[in-house]
């Protein structure tokens, strides 16, 4: 299985210090040439290399840190996603009717056209995502929604890989929403820095 993040602010960064700490590989990639990246990208771990966006998009699943705004933008550089599973790990600060009324995610899944699309990684602050998430004999937790139920269980799978404690919310407009923000109102577990026990 093969991992980009797509996107390399704050969010982007702390999934990548995730992944560096598992030694496992993943791309990353933005608006910036990959060179741009590559020194920070080198700093968090040799497991994490920067490409450019053709390049990234090449990975089975694609983790979305974008500013809201530019996900059509990642949209369009695939003529078809079928067969990538994207994580949509963005948070839309826009007013409702600027998503016809849909969950955020809901309206993101639309540019992406064939694509297994799953809500996760987008409740906690940046500083959170990035530090362990095992905590005293606990993982943080992690909420992934999805209107596919089969497009859960590979990023479960990831989630747990990472040292999270996956939680499955449903649908994205059912209990989804508890992770959406909606124009300026944010789901109830947003922010919300929980840990599962190991039993």
């Amino acid at each position: 299985m093969r991992y980009a993040i797509v996107g390399f602010g704050k969010i982007g960064q702390a999934l990548a210090h995730a992944f560096a700490r598992k030694n496992i590989d993943v791309t990353v990639a933005s608006r910036r040439p990959p060179e741009a990246l590559a020194p920070q990208a080198r700093a968090i771990g040799p497991t994490v290399v920067a490409k450019s966006l053709r390049d990234a998009l090449e990975a089975d699943t694609i983790i979305l840190a974008v500013p809201f705004g530019e996900h059509r933008e990642v949209a369009k550089a695939l003529p078809s996603w079928k067969g990538k599973t994207v994580i949509d790990a963005m948070n839309a600060l826009v007013p409702l009717e600027k998503l016809d009324g849909l969950p955020s995610s809901a309206f993101v899944a639309k540019s992406f056209t064939g694509a297994k699309f799953v809500k996760g990684f987008n409740h906690l602050l940046a500083a959170t995502l990035a530090a362990n998430p095992i905590v005293e004999g606990g993982h943080r937790v992690v909420f992934l929604s999805s209107d596919d139920e089969d497009a859960i269980a590979p990023v479960a799978d990831l989630a747990k890989q990472l040292g999270f404690a996956p939680i499955k919310l449903g649908k994205l407009n059912e209990d989804g929403a508890l992770v959406h923000a909606r124009g300026r109102t944010w789901g109830q577990l947003i922010f919300q820095d929980l840990f599962k026990k190991e039993q």
